[in-house]
């Protein structure tokens, strides 16, 4: 029997951490074979997660441009992924989440007539503005897809709610299997500045903010809070904060937080040094999706700097609180953690409800139960 045609597409660094234990879970099973193409929606960033794990991806579109816009992004992915797909010709085209990269795959496997595997399925906020622009990304993707691997129950009953039911299965989310590979006690990270800090004796803040929905006022009521934060627990806390290098962003970091002495503002970080910052920090404050899936697993508070999450489970879960976009109350509730024993323990207990490490071996499985090539679906994941 001939082998089953996979090809994983990706172009940024959050969807590189997560496919890469996917593309290495089909390389090695003799029932596929697997390709690899990245768009480099984000060029640097997602370099430094291919050299981590390895990847050699046969295909790369190298799409990046300064300034680009959405439209150039979802354009320039179009009219690549048009030539890859006619020289390959795969049988399932793998997708993740909800990126422009995302979407522009997703469609033109649609437009080739490619069987499409959407992997992070089913996560929804409900406005399709907020975040933008992966909420539509990802909604698209889901009439497009013919396979679903939903990370979560919770997941599939957003697809089952807007008629989707066929082809779904509960996985897990693939970057805990990520995790189980970066994650070391003895790591020493090639930022010197990291390898400095006092964590037991101080409280480490990991903190990062980029998202577009935050760009102007929000983003200096976070700015604000951070700065007020580092003042008050001058001694007490350091605050990490590697610096997403929107220009936006960039501006709104070092114009709010330069000159004190306990706020970091670094270069972006690897996966591999993000994920071990991580698991030796106090707490994380966050608008970032993946963040809020990663610290959970490892057992550390985050407060999420946005208005509403796609992601409930940890919310539900106790590991995970919003704060929002206000000053005052993103000060309010992490001077809390920072303060109250029992309000950290409260959120600190180590509930995972996002993986148990197997995500990309029941995706696999998967894969072949609908291609016919074995009887029995996989078991689905199923949240403590």
């Amino acid at each position: 029997m001939d082998k089953l045609k996979v090809m994983t597409i990706f172009g940024t660094r959050p969807e590189a951490i997560k496919m890469a234990p996917l593309v290495k879970e089909l390389e090695r099973r003799p029932e596929f074979e697997s390709y690899c193409c990245v768009t480099a929606q984000h060029r640097q960033m997602l370099d430094t997660v291919l050299d981590i794990f390895r990847i050699v991806p046969q295909f790369d579109l190298d799409i990046m441009e300064a300034r680009q816009t959405l439209s150039t992004i979802t354009s320039k992915c179009l009219l690549g992924l048009e030539e890859v797909f006619q020289h390959v010709r795969p049988d399932l085209v793998l997708v993740h989440g909800d990126t422009s990269t995302t979407f522009a795959s997703a469609l033109s496997a649609f437009y080739q007539k490619i069987s499409i595997g959407h992997v992070e399925a089913g996560l929804r906020t409900g406005d399709k503005y907020s975040p933008f622009p992966e909420e539509m990304n990802r909604s698209l993707v889901g009439r497009l897809a013919d396979l679903h691997f939903c990370p979560t129950e919770a997941n599939r009953r957003n697809l089952a709610a807007e008629g989707i039911t066929r082809g779904v299965f509960v996985t897990g989310n693939t970057v805990i299997d990520a995790l189980g590979t970066t994650v070391r006690k003895d790591y020493r990270f090639s930022t010197e500045t990291l390898n400095q800090l006092d964590y037991a004796g101080k409280k480490v803040i990991v903190v990062t903010c980029h998202r577009r929905e935050n760009y102007g006022e929000p983003m200096r009521q976070i700015m604000t809070a951070l700065r007020e934060l580092a003042q008050a627990y001058q001694g007490q806390v350091e605050l990490v904060y590697p610096v997403h290098l929107s220009p936006v962003v960039q501006e709104a970091a070092h114009s709010h937080l330069d000159r004190l002495d306990n706020v970091h503002l670094i270069d972006p970080l690897t996966a591999d040094e993000m994920h071990n910052l991580m698991a030796r920090s106090y707490m994380v404050l966050t608008d970032s999706g993946g963040l809020q899936e990663e610290a959970p697993a490892l057992g550390k508070p985050v407060l999420v700097l946005r208005r509403e999450t796609e992601r409930p489970e940890a919310v539900e879960a106790g590991t995970v609180r919003i704060a929002g976009t206000s000053g005052s109350d993103i000060f309010k509730m992490a001077s809390e953690l920072i303060e109250s024993p029992a309000a950290y323990a409260g959120m600190a207990h180590a509930v995972n409800p996002y993986g148990d490490g197997k995500a990309c071996h029941r995706i696999a499985d998967g894969i072949l139960y609908y291609f016919g090539r074995v009887s029995r679906s996989p078991e689905m994941f199923q949240s403590r």
